[in-house]
């Protein structure tokens, strides 16, 4: 398989050590590189010598016949780029948030309707151990009925961003649909679509939503989630969660050194062994992710899909989408709110 990566920033770098870890397992070979900055793309290209290399992305699509491209730019860059490899019948994984507008999402939708090939979206908590443990045990009754869970993504400011685009709130969807999205994606995934939900939040300075609170209701079970962006760069990166269950609470807190942990009504504590897939942690994508093994599940999974021609059912464009357009509402009550405020 021939796959182009465009972007090869922060996210990207992620995405290409992952397919480079893959390369010796399956069948496939990165073959176009594509980023503005050439330090990047020079990096990038030490993993894959024979590369071709291009300064932007459409360049890329323009000249390369391949069987997937990875789109790992800022986010308000995404939908441009996947309507234009699907139109030239490449297969897209495109990280998330895949749009920002609901224009873009129908634009998506209509290029994958046309072209037929496949679209998967990076919402790369779906491929997360911890999470899969969890929704295994709320779809096997493990420990009985789910009653309630909390969520938080807590972070630093994103100052990392090429040309400052987080803060930016067109151009990032502010913390709502970068960060919290990875959250609201998940609730999603594993209980279906909210009854209700309710919003607060606060803003930085500039007006743009740095913090988000979300009650949701899902039939029985009652969900908190927080998302943040602090005003300081320092924060550490936190994910989290608790899950309290009829029978045990199962509780993730992804800086401690046992993340994971049940306590069952009797008092006793069980820390899960998981089965991890690719156990290898890169601090070189320069952002608050060094684990690569849930980045390493998901690609390989998307190119299993490719090469046995199966559809595409964990992340698909429409699964995306779908968040997202919950993300919008959620970030537009934000703004309410703060308005209000």
């Amino acid at each position: 398989m021939k796959v182009g990566l465009i972007g090869c920033g922060g996210m990207g770098t992620t995405h290409n050590l992952s397919l480079k870890a893959l390369s010796s397992k399956m069948d496939v070979e990165v073959t176009a590189l594509a980023d503005c900055r050439p330090e990047f793309l020079e990096k990038a290209a030490e993993q894959w010598p024979n590369a071709r290399l291009y300064k932007t992305g459409m360049e890329l699509l323009e000249a390369e016949t391949l069987d997937s491209v990875h789109i790992c730019l800022p986010s308000y860059l995404h939908t441009e780029h996947a309507v234009a490899a699907m139109d030239k019948g490449i297969n897209v994984f495109v990280e998330k948030p895949v749009c920002l507008t609901e224009e873009e999402a129908q634009k998506l939708l209509d290029a994958k309707m046309r072209n037929k090939v496949q679209v998967m979206v990076g919402q790369v908590v779906r491929s997360f151990d911890e999470y899969r443990y969890l929704k295994d045990c709320y779809d096997t009754n493990r420990y009985g009925e789910l009653k309630s869970i909390t969520m938080q993504r807590v972070s630093g400011d994103a100052a990392w961003g090429f040309e400052d685009w987080f803060h930016k709130e067109d151009k990032s969807g502010s913390v709502v649909l970068d960060l919290h999205v990875h959250d609201l994606d998940f609730l999603r995934y594993m209980l279906g679509e909210p009854d209700s939900f309710d919003v607060r939040a606060t803003a930085f300075e500039s007006g743009m939503i740095n913090q988000i609170f979300t009650t949701y209701e899902f039939g029985k079970v009652f969900a908190v989630t927080e998302g943040i962006w602090d005003i300081s760069s320092a924060l550490p990166f936190e994910a989290s969660f608790h899950a309290c269950f009829e029978e045990a609470s199962i509780v993730f807190r992804g800086r401690e050194e046992k993340p994971l942990a049940v306590y069952k009504n009797d008092g006793t504590i069980e820390y899960p062994k998981l089965e991890r897939e690719y156990d290898v942690k890169d601090d070189s994508a320069g952002i608050n992710v060094s684990n690569l093994g849930p980045y390493y599940t998901e690609i390989k999974y998307f190119i299993e899909c490719l090469q046995g021609g199966r559809e595409v059912e964990v992340a698909p464009l429409e699964e995306g989408i779908k968040s997202v357009r919950q993300g919008i509402e959620e970030w537009r009550r934000a703004k309410e709110y703060v308005k209000r405020k």
